[in-house]
């Protein structure tokens, strides 16, 4: 794909907050739990993971408070085989971690989410606290909306730093990954179209393209109008329905250079953690894309990944490739399989 770079010292760089996660263990309320589970999470990051757990390198933008929460974040961020080259530091009196806690629901409870990330540290990042040099340093730069709404501050760093990877020949992924809890449509909506044009590989679901964006037609007919209005040269929507809190099923459509792709969904996946699986698609559709394969194969690796991810705790997909080249193969074959890889 000729919009993308051939070479940098990164294939992937991402822009976002990174929190801690507080589960309560098993299915248990957040009202009833006296423990919780410590993980950390964070759309962009998740992105930058997921890809770089397949074979690309990534790295991520973020400011973290510089202190042990901090830190404990900083490591995660290395286990998940993200640089933690482009991390800023807040040594601030107001320094803080932003925190979520997730409770894990099961029919006909639904899943919950409750946030404590008001006035982060991320949420001081300035365009000139970020090295100068990062913007010739990768091929992709990946942002979703969720820091382009989180305070002013960070979303004017945010548009700035598309502004400037786009200047610098980078190319530019953008999940529209709308929250109603962050920003209301009509703020989101005169935005996010600002920024549309710049935005070569689009990620948006047909319920936001529908109701946020405010688009109608046939879902062909939405997908195709990113690229005829905006210039989007790649627009993947994914496709979930779902059956209960613990059974979903997932898939996706993308259109590129005029064509639409698909492939028959993952039926009955079991849910043990739904948080952070379309984060997964997003990384597997970019690590597709930048390892130089076709945009079929993107869209697998996409499906897969998130399919996947469903099936583990915490935000972060963990696949290595063997693993999703397993169930990818295993998606599209016929007949007998094995119950167990041994």
């Amino acid at each position: 794909m000729d919009f993308i770079k051939k070479d940098a010292d990164f294939d992937l760089i991402s822009f976002g907050e990174v929190m801690l996660r507080l589960s309560p263990p098993n299915k248990d309320k957040i009202s009833q739990s006296e423990t919780f589970e410590k993980n950390c999470g964070g759309s962009e990051f998740n992105v930058a993971s997921g890809a770089a757990n397949l074979g690309i390198r990534a790295a991520v933008v973020t400011k973290l408070p510089k202190n042990k929460m901090g830190h404990f974040i900083a490591r995660r961020i290395r286990y998940g085989n993200v640089s933690d080259d482009y991390i800023i530091w807040d040594e601030s009196d107001q320094k803080r971690l932003g925190i979520y806690y997730y409770e894990s629901g099961v029919y006909p409870r639904k899943s919950a989410v409750v946030y404590d990330r008001a006035n982060s540290s991320v949420c001081t990042l300035k365009l000139s606290e970020i090295n100068d040099e990062i913007y010739d340093k990768t091929r992709v730069f990946h942002i979703s909306s969720i820091s382009l709404a989180l305070n002013d501050v960070l979303k004017e760093t945010a548009l700035a730093m598309i502004k400037r990877m786009k200047e610098h020949g980078v190319a530019i992924s953008f999940d529209v990954n709308y929250r109603a809890s962050l920003w209301s449509e009509e703020e989101a909506r005169k935005v996010i179209k600002s920024i549309l044009p710049l935005v070569d590989i689009l990620f948006v679901s047909e319920e936001t393209s529908r109701r946020m964006m405010q688009k109608t037609g046939t879902l062909d007919e939405i997908m195709k109008s990113y690229s005829d209005e905006y210039g989007c040269k790649i627009v993947a929507t994914t496709r979930r329905e779902v059956v209960s809190p613990t059974k979903h099923n997932f898939g996706s459509r993308v259109y590129y250079d005029g064509k639409f792709y698909e492939e028959p969904i993952y039926e009955n996946i079991e849910v043990i953690d739904r948080v952070g699986s379309g984060d997964a698609y997003v990384a597997g559709v970019l690590y597709g894309i930048l390892s130089g394969g076709s945009i079929e194969d993107a869209m697998s690796y996409g499906n897969a990944l998130s399919a996947i991810k469903n099936t583990v705790s915490g935000d972060m997909s963990v696949s290595s490739m063997e693993e999703v080249q397993a169930v990818m193969k295993s998606h599209k074959a016929t007949g007998h399989q094995d119950e167990m890889v041994r």
